[in-house]
C-alpha cells in the first residue's frame, strides 16, 4: 500500500490527556467528513475543522510505502530511543493506516496513537485510541482511551457519550469567533459534571505547530 501523508514533523502533543508529551505527527490526507475545499464546508458532517488535511504538500508530506514512512517517523523523532510515540491523524487516519504500518512503527520503538472521527474500525495494536464524536455522523467505535468532544455540537450533546467505555472524557471548546464564549461553557460544564475535563488547544496557544 501507498500512504498519503500531508505533513510530518516532531511538537509536543497540544490537547487532551497527552498535552506537553514529545510525539511525531503523522498527518494522513484526506477525511470522509469533508473534502477540505471552503466550498464544501456548508454542506460537510464536519463543517467546523480547523485542519488542512488536502494534499501532500505539507513539511515531510509525500507518497510513502510501508517502510519507508516508518523510516520517515524515526528520522524525524531524531536520536533517542526511550518515550518514542508518533500520533496518526488526519483529515481521518483510519482510512489509511493498516496493521503493516502499526507493526513497522512498532518494530522502531514508536507507541503508536491515532485521532479519529470515530466512523472506522480501528485495526488491532494501537496504543492510544482519541475518539473526536462528529454529530452529524453514528460513531461506530465507541471505547478507547479518550473521548475528546469539540463542544458546543447542537446535535452531540455530551449526554450522548458519557456512557461509553473510555478511559478519559474531555470537552474541548469549539475554535472560531465564539471560542471565548465556548471556553466559558465548557469549563461550566466541566465543573458540573466532573466526569468530563476541560481540554485546550496549548499548541495554538504556545505557536507549535
Amino acid at each position: 500500500m501507498t500512504y498519503a501523508v500531508k505533513e510530518l514533523y516532531v511538537t509536543l502533543q497540544g490537547e487532551g490527556a497527552q498535552t506537553g508529551r514529545r510525539a511525531v505527527f503523522l498527518r494522513f490526507a484526506g477525511c470522509n467528513l469533508w473534502t477540505g475545499r471552503e466550498s464544501d464546508r456548508a454542506t460537510a458532517a464536519c463543517d467546523f475543522c480547523d485542519t488542512d488535511f488536502v494534499g501532500i504538500d505539507g513539511p515531510g508530506g509525500g507518497k510513502f510505502a510501508c517502510a519507508a514512512l516508518a523510516d520517515a517517523v524515526e528520522k524525524a523523532w531524531g536520536p533517542g530511543a526511550e518515550h518514542r510515540l508518533v500520533i496518526c491523524t488526519g483529515g481521518e487516519p483510519l482510512l489509511q493506516l493498516d496493521t503493516p504500518l502499526i507493526d513497522a512503527l512498532h518494530a522502531r520503538g514508536f507507541a503508536v496513537g491515532v485521532e479519529t472521527n470515530g466512523t472506522q474500525v480501528p485495526p488491532p495494536g494501537l496504543d492510544w485510541v482519541c475518539v473526536s464524536p462528529k454529530a452529524a455522523v453514528p460513531l461506530t467505535l465507541t471505547t478507547g482511551s479518550e473521548l475528546k468532544l469539540v463542544y458546543p455540537q447542537l446535535l452531540a450533546p455530551p449526554e450522548r457519550f458519557a456512557g461509553l467505555a473510555f478511559e478519559h472524557f474531555f470537552l474541548q471548546p469549539m475554535d472560531g469567533p465564539a471560542r471565548e464564549a465556548n471556553t466559558q461553557a465548557a469549563i461550566a460544564y466541566c465543573l458540573a459534571n466532573p466526569q468530563w475535563r476541560l481540554s485546550l488547544q496549548t499548541h495554538k496557544l504556545t505557536g507549535l505547530p
